[in-house]
């Protein structure tokens, strides 16, 4: 098998206890500019893009997270510095769970979400 697509991963879901109170965790934390918006049968909250057809994005949507970090790790993007990240996550009710790790592509580090969803926030270099 040859196939190689630009973007393996086409887009996420994240399933979170409470919209509102998600949305305002995951804009804090990140620094990213999150939609509410019906799509399909789900009221959800759109992680926005600049490119959105051609990249990858996702959403939030109420659901049931996994919880204590056992699901999949959604990586995103995040806002200015990784200690910066970290800061803004334990201050908007997460909690980081590493310290940075350098990767050829920049850094990351991971944490949970209020509702222990694992996530990874990122820098790029």
């Amino acid at each position: 098998m040859s196939f190689t697509p630009t973007h393996p991963t086409v887009w996420i879901e994240l399933p979170v206890s409470d919209l509102t109170a998600a949305m305002a965790f995951y804009s804090k934390a990140t620094g990213l500019t999150l939609e509410r918006m019906q799509m399909g049968p789900n009221e959800t909250a759109l992680f926005k893009a600049s490119d959105f057809m051609s990249g990858v994005a996702g959403h939030l949507y109420e659901g049931k997270p996994a919880g204590d970090g056992t699901g999949p790790t959604v990586h995103l993007a995040a806002e200015g510095t990784l200690e910066e990240a970290m800061d803004r996550v334990t201050a908007a009710g997460g909690k980081v769970i590493s310290p940075a790790i350098e990767i050829p592509a920049g850094r990351f580090f991971y944490a949970t979400d209020p509702d222990g969803n694992s996530i990874g926030l990122f820098e790029a270099s």
